[in-house]
């Protein structure tokens, strides 16, 4: 990859605003304007992959074919290691409601308790590691891309701590600490997470 980014304005394919603040924080030394899917109309395209890499090259693809502009997408999500790795590329599946459940949207509660009734299954005995991961996916109007892969491991935790993150965040434990992602200071967070891995991977090969 030779192709370099440098400053200017990035589109962000996502409609998440906690995503959005998170990404634009990670890219704000590096004089990058982060704009979002969401406010320039965009629509979600259908994340018909299999994998985090695949969801992420179709999101940031679609982004920078519909605005001519430089795209950076997002796709990640929460592995359990007792429940064979999932809910894995479908972790903001299991938190959309069915009709029978409430309102359409996605309801982050219930996500983290259905992984809870899933261990619980299994019995006390359990083990509780699972890890986040995050691929960055960079796509070019002209169709160039280039992919970032960041991983976290740790364990979960029950019931859910803390209200500064977003998605599983109050029911991870990073390895070595005692805090969810949750009760963590934010920027304390943004330095250690999956995304923040990825990131690191991004920048030392954008802006390096």
């Amino acid at each position: 990859m030779t192709r370099r980014l440098g400053s200017g304005s990035l589109v962000i394919a996502t409609h998440n605003a906690g995503k959005l603040r998170e990404i634009s924080a990670l890219l704000e030394p590096y004089g990058v304007k982060c704009l979002s899917a969401g406010s320039l109309g965009l629509p979600e395209p259908p994340e018909t992959g299999t994998t985090f890499a695949q969801n992420a090259l179709i999101k940031a693809r679609a982004a920078a074919e519909a605005s001519g502009i430089v795209s950076l997408a997002d796709d990640s999500g929460l592995s359990v290691a007792a429940l064979d790795g999932r809910p894995g590329v479908y972790t903001a599946d299991w938190a959309e409601r069915q009709w029978f459940e409430g309102p359409a949207g996605r309801d982050w509660y219930m996500a983290m308790g259905k992984v809870e009734g899933m261990l619980a299954e299994k019995g006390p005995d359990a083990p509780r590691d699972a890890w986040f991961s995050c691929v960055l996916a960079i796509a070019w109007p002209d169709g160039e891309s280039a992919v970032y892969e960041g991983r976290i491991d740790g364990a979960l935790t029950w019931p859910p701590r803390g209200t500064m993150g977003f998605g599983y965040d109050p029911v991870f434990v990073p390895a070595g600490m005692d805090q969810t992602f949750a009760e963590l200071d934010p920027a304390q967070k943004h330095a250690m997470s999956h995304r923040a891995d990825a990131f690191a991977k991004l920048v030392s090969e954008q802006f390096g």
